[in-house]
C-alpha cells in the first residue's frame, strides 16, 4: 500500500509508529513499589525472582524452610541471615552462617556486613541486589 506521499516521492521512507496501546513491551514502571525491602536475583538460577523481605530476621539457604529459598547445590542449607530490625533507621546486616562457599557483599567475602540500598549479595551462584524501598521522607526546613 502506498500513501499519497510515497506516490509523489517513490524513494521516500515511511515511518511507522505503533500506538502505545498496541505495544507488546510490558510497562515495568506500572507495578506498585513494594512496601518492604527486597532481594532480586540478577544472575544465576531463578534470575528475575524478587523476594519481599517482610520479617525482622530473614534466613537464606537451600532448605525450603528458609525465608529466601535458593535452590542450588552451591548454597548451604542455612547459608546466611539478614537482620532487618532497624531497617527504618537504614541499618540492615547480613551474616554468614559458616557456609561452605561464603557470603559476598559488594564483591568482598564477609562474615558479617552492613547492606545499603543497591548492595549486591552473592551466595553460591546467585547474585542478588538488595533494595530498601524506603519512601522519600520530607525534609524539614525553616521558613
Amino acid at each position: 500500500m502506498q500513501t499519497e506521499e510515497t506516490n509523489q516521492n517513490p524513494g521516500a521512507t515511511e515511518i511507522f509508529r505503533m500506538p502505545a496501546a498496541d505495544a507488546t513491551v510490558p510497562d515495568l514502571m506500572a507495578q506498585q513499589k513494594p512496601a518492604n525491602p527486597t532481594l532480586t536475583i540478577v544472575k544465576g538460577p531463578q534470575v528475575g525472582q524478587t523476594f519481599e523481605l517482610d520479617q525482622a530476621e530473614i534466613t537464606l539457604g537451600r532448605d525450603p524452610k528458609n525465608s529466601v529459598f535458593l535452590n542450588d547445590m552451591t548454597v548451604s542449607r542455612r547459608h546466611a541471615k539478614m537482620d532487618l530490625t532497624n531497617v527504618s533507621a537504614g541499618l540492615v546486616t547480613i551474616e554468614d552462617l559458616r557456609s561452605l562457599n561464603g557470603t559476598w557483599v559488594d564483591g568482598a567475602i564477609v562474615s558479617r556486613a552492613s547492606l545499603r540500598d543497591g548492595s549486591t549479595v552473592q551466595i553460591g551462584t546467585f547474585r542478588m541486589v538488595f533494595h530498601t524501598n524506603a519512601r522519600p521522607r520530607r525534609i524539614q526546613t525553616e521558613a
